[in-house]
């Protein structure tokens, strides 16, 4: 079945009719598009002999100048041997190589400062922490040392102490070849102990409290003997405990950020180490060397808590 011819629309006014016998072939490979200059042939108007200048412009003829070269223009920047010209405003200066300060291979780098730089954030800081040269007294719960029973103490161990090196001395003296001068090195060692201790005391007695509760939290010092008092509150805290080591008995006081209280000094920073390794923490008041027995001080604790820490 064949299909009926249509007639072709008449083109638009401006396009060109139709040919006869339909539009021309396009060019074949090889050929050249019409009106093209051939090779070797120069465009118009364009010198191409050695010693021919350009065309003269409606201003004016220009002149020429050896090798071509035309003085420079206002604005233009002048010409230097070998075609260089100096940098421009901006511009990097070159450097042997080609390289220019801070390219490596062609890539940029960037040099970054090494270290923490002033103004920009280091991390997370440890919380600030109120302290204080002595616990207040002005709480409703306040633990003052015992010196009392701590010198009892001390005078019992300076006497076991001498009773042991007795035997011996002793012993000693009543040889045939001994000296009764010997027996003097128990009081000497006596004596160097007592004043240790004695030293020890006032350092407890004159550091005021060990130990203040109140509604809102606590005080405690920074070191057994004469820290620093810092105070913590009761959101702050994690756990309250009590602990013993030797003759003595604590409660420890263990803050939820074990950063906090860091910064205090150096022999706190000691003490602190030291306890943080046999009791966990470095907040530890006296429970039985204290002016009040050590229920009532753990039971203080639980009733001003009431809850917000975890207490024995």
């Amino acid at each position: 079945m064949t299909q009926p011819s249509h007639p072709s629309p008449t083109p638009p006014e401006g396009w060109p009719a139709a040919q006869p016998g339909g539009w021309a072939a396009p060019p074949q490979p090889g050929g050249t598009w019409p009106a093209q200059p051939q090779p070797g042939a120069a465009w118009p108007g364009q010198p191409h002999g050695p010693g021919q200048a350009w065309p003269a412009h409606p201003g004016g003829p220009q002149p020429t100048y050896p090798g071509g070269q035309h003085p420079p223009y206002p604005g233009a920047q002048p010409m230097y041997p070998g075609g260089q010209q100096p940098g421009y405003p901006g511009a990097q200066p070159m450097y042997p190589g080609g390289q220019t300060p801070g390219y490596v291979g062609g890539q940029q780098q960037v040099a970054y400062p090494v270290g923490p730089q002033p103004g920009y954030p280091t991390g997370p800081q440890p919380p600030a922490a109120v302290t204080a040269k002595r616990i207040p007294e002005d709480l409703p719960f306040v633990v003052r040392p015992n010196v009392r029973k701590r010198a009892l103490v001390f005078g019992a161990v300076i006497l076991v102490l001498g009773l042991v090196l007795a035997c011996p001395m002793g012993a000693i003296a009543a040889a045939d070849d001994g000296s009764p001068w010997v027996l003097l090195v128990i009081p000497m060692v006596m004596l160097l102990l007592a004043l240790q201790f004695g030293f020890m005391l006032w350092l407890i007695a004159s550091g005021g409290p060990v130990l203040a509760v109140g509604p809102d939290g606590l005080w405690i010092r920074s070191r057994p003997t004469r820290g620093q008092a810092v105070w913590l509150p009761w959101g702050a805290i994690d756990h309250i405990y009590p602990r013993r080591w030797s003759l003595e008995k604590l409660v420890c006081v263990k803050p939820r950020d074990p950063r906090l209280g860091s910064g205090l000094g150096t022999f706190t920073a000691v003490d602190s180490g030291l306890q943080k390794a046999f009791f966990g923490t470095g907040f530890t008041a006296t429970l039985n060397f204290a002016d009040r027995s050590e229920e009532e001080i753990m039971r203080a604790l639980a009733g001003y808590a009431a809850g917000r820490c975890r207490v024995g």
